[in-house]
């Protein structure tokens, strides 16, 4: 267990870490706010959203399908796609938080994002690693509160722009605007490429499809053909090592 002056110092710790981080997510959670808005929810319950649900991409996704009367089955597979790599992230950060108190893991569940994930295993597996059941815990917190802060203070500023724009403006167009600006630097290699292009291809053919699943169809598309691309390269690479 940490003491007092331990949590507090390991928590300014995360802070100091995660400051650069912070400024990236300012653009995104205006987008997000406004297209939270536009998708037709009140700004209360688009500020409750953004607190609440904390999730990047898969919370403009789930906007969009709900503002698209989307089933609630359908949002919630799509947002479980999306956030598929957490599986993986959870995994990972389990191995160091598996002594927490049941409190504590639904903290860490809670606040589990791709900066939060890449700076406390870092730390959790550098020299001079802090306990992850005492001080680590709070640097992790460090980490994740501002994050949250600067979100959810975002969001705001999108939602209050959002629900003073009249609806002629179409406001909605900040959501395929935003996950373009999500795929395009992500794109890098072969399988990445192929992923896009397939889950593309996949949503053009999907428009109309009942209840909205051609999202959730594209989705899958993608990530399948990825994987599979990934698999095929990596398989001739060891073949070209062996010969």
């Amino acid at each position: 267990m940490s003491s007092g002056s331990d949590a507090r110092s390991a928590f300014r710790s995360g802070v100091r870490d995660v400051l650069p981080a912070l400024p990236a997510n300012v653009p995104f959670g205006v987008i997000a706010g406004v297209a939270t808005v536009g998708a037709g929810f009140d700004p209360v319950q688009a500020a409750a959203f953004a607190g609440m649900l904390f999730a990047g991409a898969a919370q403009v996704a789930a906007v969009e399908l709900i503002g698209e009367r989307a089933p609630l089955t359908v949002v919630v597979l799509t947002a479980l796609v999306v956030n598929l790599r957490y599986l993986m992230y959870s995994a990972s950060l389990g191995a160091h938080f598996r002594d927490l108190s049941a409190r504590w893991k639904l903290v860490v569940s809670f606040f589990l994002l791709d900066v939060t994930y890449a700076l406390s295993v870092a730390k959790f597996e550098g020299p001079n690693a802090p306990d992850p059941t005492g001080e680590g815990r709070w640097y992790y917190l460090g980490t994740a509160v501002p994050l949250w802060a600067t979100w959810v203070g975002s969001s705001v500023v999108g939602i209050v722009f959002g629900a003073r724009v009249p609806s002629s403006w179409q406001l909605d167009f900040a959501i395929p605007l935003l996950f373009m600006g999500l795929l395009f630097p992500a794109l890098d290699d072969a399988p990445s490429y192929l992923a896009g292009v397939v889950a593309g291809l996949l949503a053009i053919v999907g428009v109309g499809l009942p209840f909205n699943v051609g999202i959730l169809v594209a989705a899958l598309g993608g990530i399948v053909a990825g994987v599979l691309a990934e698999g095929v390269g990596a398989g001739s690479e060891e073949v070209r090592e062996q010969s």
